[in-house]
């Protein structure tokens, strides 16, 4: 299906989901109302799910001596329930023309085939649209048995390729443990990395400085104390409680920051009012104000296993406003609350500096055509080898004290 209107969203949420709030119900829904997803987006949404019947037999054992007809005699054919179904597994899968906002960068690749007279679009995409942050993909309901759950779902994707003729199919930040699932499966493994903030159980922003080497930890102060100089404290405000003066702004934000860096405003207008209504209790926005005007925010969504920073910006370009309102202010928030994880965007060798860890991250591929497979998974093998030597040179710039 291709609405998920048509699902149950109380079953959808049920699934296992992770620590990720960007494959519920709310988020994708809010993308599908404003256009963000669907129509002229590039973005083909077609909901794979995985059901099991009811037992039709379930009541039979009844021992009450009541029946549902009140006459002792069996109910008018035409009376009886359909079989109730419940949601077991589920993929979000895009039928995509183009390779704009998956973060997992395939343009060599569509390259490739084109000077190999290979029609690489269109492909299937599995992933959290517009959005590079870990997550499941493959979702499945806790009680159940997940492994032939996943082969299902899995194979649903394969289908889905054949029916639109897809030259090859990317599931894009998955979990450490859905890579190994999806390679035995058949999907070449991709690694890649981002920064992310992780709390070992701190008490204090002042012990996560404690970590720190005496300069740095003195030029973090130094910042942030210069930023307070020039503007209120961040203040954070819970989806429910935003007004409409806030969601101008964040939307007015989020644009002025695409615009500023030459990228694609991918949500459309009205996405976070939307996104207020189906999910408030994820949303918190990280605002900034100066006399009385909001100047700058960060929307992040939060879950209690992770802060998840998105969609910075300002209208007063303040001396390091940006590191505090995107970065300190969401660790001052992980440590406030015991959440062990902060994911602050894609890119930015910068949060090195702030605490920030290189830290992998996961795709699968499945590539139709053999020679173009081939060559994928070769460069995938040697692209792995030097994200990890990569990694290890970029964690010699973290802050903390040698030996830490």
């Amino acid at each position: 299906m291709s609405d998920l209107a048509e699902v149950d969203r109380e079953q959808w949420d049920a699934l296992d989901h992770g620590p990720s709030p960007f494959l519920e119900y709310g988020f994708l829904r809010a993308l599908e109302l404003t256009g963000s997803t669907g129509g002229k987006s590039g973005w083909y949404p077609h909901y794979l799910l995985a059901e099991v019947i009811a037992d039709e037999d379930e009541d039979e054992d009844d021992d009450s001596g009541a029946d549902d007809t009140g006459d002792g005699g069996d109910a008018p054919k035409g009376d009886r329930q359909e079989p109730r179904s419940m949601l077991v597994g589920a993929v979000p899968a895009f039928v995509k023309a183009h390779s704009y906002g998956e973060y997992i960068f395939d343009w060599g690749w569509s390259s490739a085939a084109m000077r190999a007279g290979i029609e690489y679009y269109p492909k299937i995409v599995v992933a959290a649209p517009v959005t590079p942050a870990t997550g499941r993909r493959l979702l499945v309901h806790p009680d159940i048995d997940r492994a032939p759950v996943v082969e299902g779902l899995v194979a649903g994707v394969r289908e889905l390729a054949d029916v639109y003729e897809a030259s090859s199919i990317h599931f894009l930040f998955v979990t450490e443990d859905e890579q190994r699932e999806l390679s035995e499966l058949g999907f070449a493994p991709r690694h890649t990395y981002q920064f992310h903030w992780h709390n070992p159980g701190y008490d204090s922003f002042d012990d996560f400085l404690a970590r720190m080497s005496s300069r740095k930890r003195k030029q973090i102060r130094k910042e942030r104390r210069r930023c307070h100089e020039s503007a209120d404290p961040v203040e954070f405000v819970a989806g429910a409680d935003l007004d409409e003066r806030d969601l101008a702004a964040i939307d007015r934000f989020y644009r002025r920051t695409v615009w500023e860096h030459g990228g694609s405003d991918y949500l459309r207008p009205g996405f976070f009012e939307e996104l207020q209504r189906q999910l408030p209790e994820r949303m918190q926005f990280a605002r900034v104000t100066r006399d009385d005007r909001i100047i700058a925010g960060a929307i992040s969504l939060e879950t209690d296993q992770g802060l998840y920073g998105r969609y910075w910006g300002c209208d007063d370009d303040i001396e390091f406003l940006h590191f505090e309102t995107a970065y300190y202010a969401g660790i001052d928030r992980c440590i406030e609350r015991k959440l062990p994880l902060f994911e602050a965007g894609a890119q930015g060798e910068h949060k090195l500096l702030r605490g920030f860890e290189p830290s992998p991250t996961y795709s699968n591929h499945w590539i139709r055509d053999p020679g173009l497979s081939r060559a994928i998974e070769s460069f995938c093998r040697q692209e792995a080898f030097e994200t990890r030597q990569r990694m290890r040179a970029l964690a010699d710039y973290l802050p903390f004290k040698k030996g830490d």
